[in-house]
């Protein structure tokens, strides 16, 4: 389970330097005319913290002295984190390249998953 959340944590965190680097540059344009550079460096920005969260928790899975318990709060939270991310940084891509602003709604839905993926790793980390 560990390599999920290392790969999930990698492959995020590759994608947050490269749509940050595109926004910068090739997308700046376009965000700056639609007036969502704001919303998209927000999504860039909480994929990025997540998915060093990720590789956090594909790291604490493999350690030696973790508990059963420990592991179980650990990957919910890992679950939580790859969820969340894709709901809340998705939600909010789509509003900045299609304009469907509706795509908002569902942003809290993420939000509430990242929220409860730290709640999952501190109860791990009091279980171990």
């Amino acid at each position: 389970m560990h390599k999920i959340f290392l790969q999930s944590g990698a492959i995020l965190g590759f994608l947050s330097v490269a749509l940050g680097a595109f926004g910068a540059h090739a997308f700046r344009a376009m965000l700056e005319l639609s007036k969502r550079s704001d919303t998209f460096e927000t999504a860039v920005k909480y994929q990025f913290y997540h998915a060093l969260a990720l590789v956090a928790i594909g790291i604490l899975l493999q350690l030696p002295a973790i508990t059963a318990v420990s592991a179980k709060y650990y990957a919910w939270a890992g679950y939580a984190f790859l969820f969340g991310v894709l709901i809340f940084s998705g939600s909010l891509y789509a509003i900045c390249f299609t304009g469907i602003t509706k795509f908002g709604a569902i942003a809290p839905i993420g939000g509430l998953l990242m929220l409860a993926g730290w709640a999952l790793l501190l109860i791990g980390g009091q279980k171990s």
